[in-house]
């Protein structure tokens, strides 16, 4: 009776008594990570969750296999459908695609990409988000929040980076075609601090992808929409940011944090 009304057969369930315990533990503990992680988390984060939080080396597939029969499905971001379209001035001006998808970078603070997000909270309220990200690395290494659009909120942003170790005369500074971007007074900003700046083509989100996919998880990690003031927004983003670049492991460089990995990357220059 039980069998039926849980909707399983009677050999399955059966099956499930003699699997040894240790199957069952694996379970529990992949499903405490998952939940964690707001059931956001896919296999790779869970296996580095084991290895760092537990000591637990576990086989990729065991994990995979744990989660799909278990249900444990990642939800998935959606594309944001929405891009900022303003026209531009005679006086503004694009620049060539040098940065290309060149994503692999193996020098710190080399390649840097900028971008801006919007983040609706306290009720409807709209504010915005510009991060320069080091494309090596993955780390954020300058970002500002601001609740309108103004040229001096992107340029704060340039100014920060004095205090970077950037690299002059080297450093490419890539974005997108955005108004602020192509804008004069972000053109010299760039210049006076001896930056090389790359664009993305036009509708070529791709070219953009670094910066793009840090906005995608923070937006998923994230609870920004309960903030009730632009204070408690931006402690919010702080707090994450130094997860982010401090705490949160990345496959995609060696299941380091990115300031992990930028030490890695500058030992190996040495």
């Amino acid at each position: 009776m039980l069998c039926d009304i849980a909707q399983v057969s009677r050999c399955g369930y059966y099956k499930h008594l003699k699997l040894p315990s240790k199957s069952n533990n694996d379970y529990l503990l992949i499903k405490k990570i998952f939940e964690k992680g707001k059931a956001k988390l896919g296999w790779r984060p869970i296996k580095m969750r084991l290895e760092a939080n537990y000591g637990i080396i576990m086989n990729h597939k065991k994990i995979k296999r744990i989660m799909r029969e278990n249900n444990l499905q990642t939800k998935i971001r959606r594309k944001n459908p929405y891009k900022m379209i303003m026209k531009k001035t005679q006086e503004h001006r694009t620049f060539e695609n040098i940065l290309a998808r060149k994503f692999k970078q193996d020098i710190p603070r080399q390649v840097l990409g900028i971008d801006i997000t919007y983040l609706y909270h306290a009720y409807g309220r709209k504010a915005y988000l510009s991060i320069i990200k080091d494309i090596a690395t993955k780390e954020i290494i300058s970002w500002q929040i601001s609740s309108n659009l103004t040229m001096k909120f992107v340029l704060d942003s340039l100014e920060e980076l004095k205090n970077k170790q950037i690299i002059s005369n080297q450093t490419i500074i890539h974005s997108d075609q955005g108004f602020h971007y192509t804008n004069p007074s972000y053109i010299n900003k760039v210049k006076s601090l001896q930056l090389v700046q790359s664009m993305s083509r036009k509708g070529n989100c791709i070219d953009n992808a670094p910066t793009e996919s840090f906005f995608g998880h923070f937006k998923d990690d994230v609870d920004y929409q309960n903030c009730k003031t632009l204070k408690e927004l931006n402690t919010l983003i702080s707090n994450y940011m130094d997860y982010y670049n401090n705490h949160r492991q990345q496959w995609a460089i060696k299941k380091m944090t990115p300031v992990q990995y930028k030490h890695h990357l500058l030992s190996q220059l040495n």
